[in-house]
């Protein structure tokens, strides 16, 4: 193998690496010593160090006052937010979610599936006073959200069983957790057109979604979350009218891209 060659593999590792650590901070809020992240992570502590000091001085990764904890940086948010800014559905699906926030007046999401995670890619907060927070990039399991289960649905069941283990994790004492009987309800999702989430991620709160079928299967699906304590049958049904109507306006808009 030649010295290019090598330096071509060097490069790569060191590229992963660079991701996977990123990809730590991200999910993991907060500052954390050299220790806990060579623990994480596994590499060489010697090699870890020079990649954190790397990244610190780009800006991707911040360091406490004493210099030895490390947490994720601006530069992070920065390309995070021109994801969001240059994405053709968030940017076409806007006037739909202000149009779906003003007819619910509940919480409303836009999220995109992300291996087995959802990640919200657009919020509409409630306006009403107790109202749930979820942030624009969180990641939430798929099988757990109404948006989740709204977009598995449209993958066939073999899909599922080979995108989701046996068992799956519970947020909730509400979740789900046995696949098999989570490829029930996708059934069902298919037949009335919309997933519930039934205080399986957060308790008190229930969410209705529908997937968004400008792609096969769908990528990116919308939700409205209401707290249980406010939700009536006519509340309910008036929420999944409106979600249908988004989803086909939306649906059109997200043809013309």
């Amino acid at each position: 193998m030649s010295a290019g060659e090598t330096g071509g593999g060097a490069q790569v590792k060191s590229a992963v690496r660079t991701v996977e650590l990123l990809e730590y901070f991200a999910g993991r809020p907060g500052m954390h010593s050299l220790a806990s992240v060579q623990e994480a992570v596994g590499y060489p502590k010697s090699s870890l160090y020079m990649l954190l000091r790397t990244l610190v001085e780009l800006g991707w990764v911040e360091t406490d006052a004493t210099g030895t904890r490390y947490g994720i940086g601006v530069r992070a948010l920065l390309v995070g937010t021109s994801y969001i800014d240059g994405d053709e559905v968030v940017a076409a699906a806007r006037p739909t979610l202000d149009r779906l926030s003003d007819d619910t007046t509940e919480t409303i999401h836009l999220a995109r599936l992300d291996g087995t995670n959802v990640v919200y890619l657009a919020t509409r907060q409630s306006q009403h006073y107790l109202r749930p927070f979820t942030r624009v990039g969180r990641r939430l399991p798929a099988h757990s959200t109404s948006l989740g289960k709204a977009l598995l649905s449209t993958y066939t069941d073999e899909q599922v069983r080979k995108m989701l283990p046996e068992t799956l994790p519970a947020l909730t004492e509400n979740t789900i957790t046995d696949r098999e009987k989570l490829i029930e309800e996708l059934h069902q999702v298919r037949d009335q057109g919309f997933a519930v989430d039934r205080e399986e991620n957060t308790l008190g709160l229930r969410c209705f979604g529908v997937a968004i079928p400008y792609r096969t299967p769908a990528r990116d699906a919308i939700s409205c979350s209401v707290p249980v304590a406010r939700l009536t049958p006519a509340h309910e049904q008036m929420v999944k009218d409106a979600l249908f109507d988004a989803r086909d306006r939306l649906t059109l808009a997200t043809r013309r891209l």
